[in-house]
Formats: structure tokens, sequence, C-alpha cells
């Protein structure tokens, strides 16, 4: 087994257990390795949704056991992310400045979790239908540009306007990452790209640390080990975006 190898067949799972312990799939960290691992680009975009799909949905499973889950705002969310994840994985766009913005944005809410900013005590702006509407559309038209489930963005916005608390946010994040990752993958005609074998070994690997991580995050961890776990994805993500 050659280094390179090693280091795809540890490192994946390790980022699907981290992601998954707060509630995220691991899609942007997925595309940055393999991109670096020389991996054909309309193999990774696939490949990457594939994982998010299923790290997301054992997440799920396990923090929709740690909280109530907020069903109308996650409903309210996918009826319009659900399709524009679909229109955006049908588009093939330079996205590089976009991510650069992005990471200069997901700064802001690294501070808010690290208590650097004000912590709000109560429900910023009002949760309106159009408002979580218009939310859900550009989080999810991103996030099928992109070849994310969208997560690394609601993530922050939920808790940062008062709408859930920690594990209700994992447990939202989870499902909404694996639905607009569905739609993502089905936009970008994922089922007629041929990929790479090595990939087909590393994919289960890594969906059973997602899954451990999962189990972890919701059952082991406290809330303020989970927030500061979603501060320390929020920060690598960022810092991969800008320097993209």
């Amino acid at each position: 087994m050659e280094f390179n190898d090693l280091i795809l067949y540890l490192l994946l799972p390790t980022i699907a257990f981290l992601y998954a312990s707060v509630g995220h799939g691991g899609a942007s960290s997925y595309l940055m390795i393999l991109a670096l691992m020389g991996f054909a680009p309309e193999q990774i975009r696939p490949t990457a949704l594939i994982m998010n799909m299923f790290v997301s949905m054992l997440a799920f499973l396990s923090f929709r056991k740690a909280s109530v889950f907020p069903l109308r705002l996650f409903l309210l969310l996918v009826a319009f992310s659900v399709p524009a994840a679909y229109l955006g994985g049908t588009i093939l766009v330079d996205t590089l400045w976009y991510k650069r913005i992005l990471g200069i944005l997901l700064i802001f809410p690294i501070l808010k979790f690290f208590q650097v900013l004000p912590k709000a005590k109560s429900v910023v702006i009002q949760k309106q239908w159009w408002l979580v509407g218009l939310l859900g559309l550009i989080i999810g038209l991103v996030s099928g540009l992109i070849g994310i489930g969208g997560g690394i963005i609601l993530s922050p916005i939920l808790l940062l306007l008062g709408w859930a608390d920690i594990k209700e946010t994992a447990a939202i994040s989870a499902l909404f990452i694996f639905v607009n990752s569905v739609s993502g993958f089905l936009g970008a005609g994922g089922f007629s790209i041929s990929i790479d074998p090595q990939l087909w070994i590393v994919m289960p690997m890594t969906i059973i640390g997602g899954g451990l991580g999962g189990y972890w995050g919701a059952s082991k961890f406290q809330a303020p080990m989970v927030k500061k776990l979603l501060a320390l994805v929020l920060l690598v993500a960022a810092v991969k975006l800008i320097l993209d």
C-alpha cells in the first residue's frame, strides 16, 4: 500500500467522524482531499455527495434521539432547498471567488461559537415562512453548485438567529445535508459517472467513521463539547475555502 493510499484511508474516516459528531456530512473536506489526491474532477463531486448522504443520515439518526426535532422548520427549509440543489447540480461554474467569500463569512459564526461575540439570549429574527424558504433556496442552490449538503452554511445561521439549540441544529443540519446531497447528486448526473475502484474501497470506511462520530457526538459529548467541535469544523472549512 502506498503512502498516499494510507493517508486517504485514514484521513477520510477521521474527518467523517469529526463532522458527523456535530451533525455534518463532511463534503467540503472530502472535496479538498480528493482533489489533492489527484482524482478526476468529474469523479470528486459525486463521490463526496455519496459519502455525504450516508454520513449525514447516520448523524441524523443519532442526533434525532438526543433532541426534539423541529419538523416544521426543517420542512420549510427543504421545500425550497431541494429543487434549488438539483438546479445547482446541473450547473458547472467557477466557484473560486464564492468559496473565498464564504470562508470569510464563516469567521463570524466561529467567533460566536468561541464566545468572542455576544451570545444571543433569545430569537433574533422571528421564523417567517418566506424568510425560512429564502434561506433554504439560497443554501440549496449554493450546495448544488459546489457539491456539498449545505449544513456548513445552515448550522451557524440557525444558531445565530436563535432558531435552534446545538443538538437541534445538528439534527436539522444532518437531515438537510442528506436530502440536498441526494438532490445535488441527481442533478449532477451522478449515476452516469464511473467512479474509481479505489474510491469504492474508501467510501465504506468513511461511512463507518461517520456512523461512529454521529453516535459519539449525540450520546457522549455534552453541549459545550459539541459547540467547540462545531467551531473547529467551521474553522477548518473557512481556512480551506479562503485558501483554495
